[in-house]
């Protein structure tokens, strides 16, 4: 027995040495462009490692599974390893024939995998050859003919070239809703994005059959009826049936089923936590109890836990919400707030950025690396970049880090043309305006904005330049300086001109939580001139003046958002303090802007804005500092406020008023327009020098329709204003439009 043990040791012993042994140099042959260090890393070995049957079958596995090789053949003798490969030919070019449209060949390069600069592999090229065919049926290409071939260069590489038969577009006749779908058709075709195809509606894509359009559809018939009440809707089915003529007709099955209404709303907190935190949510679910179901206001809900949980105090709470279904379509709400576990960021990666700088990037971040894990306050990062308007596509990702407790977030940016070229005029009952402007965004790749304008009327000329850096020697503090000069040339009609040029330097930080503080010095330097025609006040003002001033603004800025503002309002008070004057003018400025989210994704704004000029050393304000009111506050007027001699002087005073409200709901088949109805109300008065020009009592008030449509060129703004109240010796302004491109 103890023989044969000896024996057994013996051979396991032996077996084991020949079967894995110590490699003592690998040796790669027939590589070509891709190097030797690169193929040995790819392999996962090195010199001194052990190797057996198992590690050479995983040496061809990896090899393989990077792509770059058609063949791999692997050896080990007398303790060398031979890697012997053949590789794949580089792709140098990639052809799509047979497409025109820019959007659709992106859309097919965001579907393939192999691209250029890729290793070529037969098997995934005719996986692309399906992955083309389906992102054109997702376009509704329905009946296309995709094939593939490639040419080899004298380089080595290849050209794969994909000869597209796009067929025609498949259009949808027919939109029909079955079931018990309690709503009559035409509303519901009004929710869905989806057209029945018309030929009125040659402009418009969603005439055409689009699979992702279709789901979006359902998901937005879904919400329609969970708001309403339908808490068990169903969209059972959403087909689209091949009709004869090659047309097609989409089907939604929805089976409605009962309204349901909260009967008991309740909010259920950890035993440590202080009820008067949570005093908005509990008003909130008050409200629920007897009402129907809506989605749209357990969201709200959800959206207020979200702010809550930005307090230091709560950083890492989770709500869960708990839906009972009783007796006589009744629900309970159980919405239960609990401790997560606590998870921090680990690392923040920024990718995409060729131009613009990392610092610039991170700088509008609300999240750093080592800070509790925040997904609102990532989003609201996220929402920062998009309001920069330097990156085309911004995007972030999530994924576990070192650690459970620790997080790492990647952020995708996708950068634009940040210059900008604009032409704006306004047509009215005097004329029209001109302006014309060049600004740069991201200039250098540090975020900062440069800004050259030209604005010109009938009798004035306004030129600017003005540079911002959001963030100096990322001290988070703004630093901005405006050069501008304005002449005023009315002597053939009032009697006088005015030329007036400076500069201003200031500064801009958050001085408190959302509490913005922005002083800043302004130099000027202004000549007046008059002639007999002008009037006895204007000549009193004739001669040359020079200005200092101090200006600051406090803003308190409590939007949910600076990109795409849904909700929150903008408070602002700015002052103007004369240090060495003439006539030593205080200027007091207030503006609020209260923003409101309605259904159907209505964002309605309201805003309120004050302004007033008033001598400190009891003179007359000269002309050239009187308040006015433009026409983006009054849209519809040119001119409005006191008249003298025939020139409007504007006023010690002015207020406006602004509802605006975008109507998402018209043309919607247009994906790049926007259109908002407003209504402006506004006044101008108060004349310093004589009370008999002053027409202090008339509010002038408009109404019209804006547009905003995103040209292929750049965005086309337009809108058209109806005055409502005006006075005789208005002048008005029915149509302004500007148009901007990229560069």
């Amino acid at each position: 027995m103890y023989k044969f043990l000896l024996s057994l040791i013996f051979i396991l012993i032996f077996t084991f040495k020949v079967s894995s042994e110590t490699i003592k140099e690998i040796i790669v042959e027939n590589n070509d462009r891709v190097s030797k260090a690169t193929i040995i890393n790819f392999s996962k070995i090195k010199i001194g490692d052990e190797i057996d049957d198992q590690v050479l079958n995983n040496i061809i596995k990896d090899l393989y599974e990077t792509k770059f090789f058609a063949d791999v053949k692997v050896e080990f003798v007398d303790q060398k390893l031979i890697i012997d490969v053949f590789e794949n030919k580089i792709i140098q070019s990639v052809v799509l024939n047979g497409i025109k449209a820019k959007k659709f060949k992106e859309a097919i390069f965001e579907s393939i995998k192999l691209l250029e600069k890729s290793p070529y592999d037969e098997y995934m090229a005719s996986q692309d050859l399906l992955l083309i065919k389906q992102a054109l049926i997702s376009q509704g290409f329905f009946f296309s003919n995709v094939t593939s071939s490639f040419i080899d260069n004298s380089n080595g590489t290849i050209d794969l070239i994909y000869d597209i038969e796009m067929g025609e577009r498949a259009l949808v006749k027919n939109i029909e809703f079955t079931g018990n779908k309690v709503f009559k058709s035409n509303k519901l075709r009004n929710i869905i994005t989806s057209e029945e195809n018309k030929f009125w509606k040659f402009i418009s894509s969603k005439k055409f059959l689009n699979k992702e359009q279709l789901k979006l559809d359902e998901r937005l018939l879904k919400r329609f009826y969970l708001n309403r009440g339908y808490y068990n809707v169903k969209i059972s089915s959403v087909f689209a049936k091949l009709l004869d003529d090659g047309d097609f007709k989409v089907v939604f099955n929805i089976n409605a089923g009962n309204i349901y209404r909260i009967n008991k709303a309740e909010l259920i907190l950890p035993i440590d936590y202080d009820v008067d935190n949570f005093i908005e949510i509990n008003k909130l679910l008050e409200k629920l109890e007897d009402s129907k179901y809506s989605f749209t206001k357990l969201n709200k809900i959800v959206d207020e836990i979200d702010v809550i949980s930005l307090n230091k105090e709560f950083e890492f709470i989770n709500a869960s919400i708990e839906e009972s279904v009783l007796d006589n379509n009744f629900l309970d709400l159980i919405i239960t707030i609990s401790e997560t576990k606590k998870k921090y960021v680990e690392r923040i990666n920024i990718k995409g950025n060729n131009i613009t700088q990392e610092n610039v990037i991170r700088s509008q971040l609300q999240i750093d690396e080592g800070d509790a894990y925040n997904e609102l306050l990532q989003s609201k990062s996220i929402n920062n970049l998009k309001s920069m308007g330097i990156f085309k596509e911004v995007s972030s990702t999530t994924r576990n880090g070192s650690t459970d407790q620790q997080k790492i977030l990647d952020i995708t940016v996708t950068e634009k043309p940040t210059g900008e070229i604009s032409l704006g005029a306004g047509i009215g009952s005097d004329g029209g305006t001109v302006g014309f402007s060049v600004s740069e965004n991201n200039y250098m790749g540090k975020g900062i904005r440069l800004k050259s304008s030209l604005r010109m009327s009938a009798d004035t000329v306004r030129g600017q330049f003005s540079v911002v850096n959001p963030n100096y020697k990322y001290s988070d503090r703004t630093i901005f300086t405006n050069i501008q000069s304005t002449q005023i040339d009315k002597l053939a009609n009032n009697g006088y001109k005015t030329t007036k040029t400076g500069f201003s330097l200031g500064t801009g930080f958050e001085q408190y939580e959302d509490l913005y503080f922005n002083p800043s010095i302004g130099v000027f330097y202004e000549n007046l001139t008059t002639s007999t025609t002008a009037s006895d006040s204007l000549k009193k003002q004739e001669g040359s003046f020079f200005d200092t001033s101090f200006r600051y603004s406090l803003d308190y800025d409590k939007r949910n958002q600076k990109y795409m503002t849904s909700d929150g309002f903008k408070s602002t008070f700015s002052q103007k303090i004369p240090l060495l004057s003439d006539v030593y003018t205080l200027g007091n400025t207030y503006e609020l802007k209260k923003f409101y989210k309605l259904p159907n994704e209505m964002i309605t704004s309201f805003t309120f804005f004050a302004n007033s000029v008033n001598s400190i050393s009891n003179k007359d304000v000269r002309i050239s500092e009187r308040v006015k009111l433009s026409s983006k506050r009054l849209k519809g007027f040119e001119h409005v406020g006191p008249v003298d001699n025939g020139d409007y002087i504007g006023g010690n005073y002015a207020s406006a008023i602004n509802f605006t409200t975008s109507l998402p709901m018209i043309l919607q088949s247009l994906d790049n327009t926007e259109v908002s109805y407003f209504v402006d109300m506004g006044s101008v008065w108060g004349v310093d020098y004589s009370s008999s020009i002053d027409d202090s009592s008339e509010i002038r008030s408009s109404t019209g329709i804006a547009v905003n449509w995103f040209t292929p060129i750049g965005p086309l703004n337009f809108s058209l204003s109806q005055p409502i109240n005006t006075v005789s010796t208005d002048k008005t302004q029915t149509f302004q439009f500007s148009l901007g491109t990229t560069f």
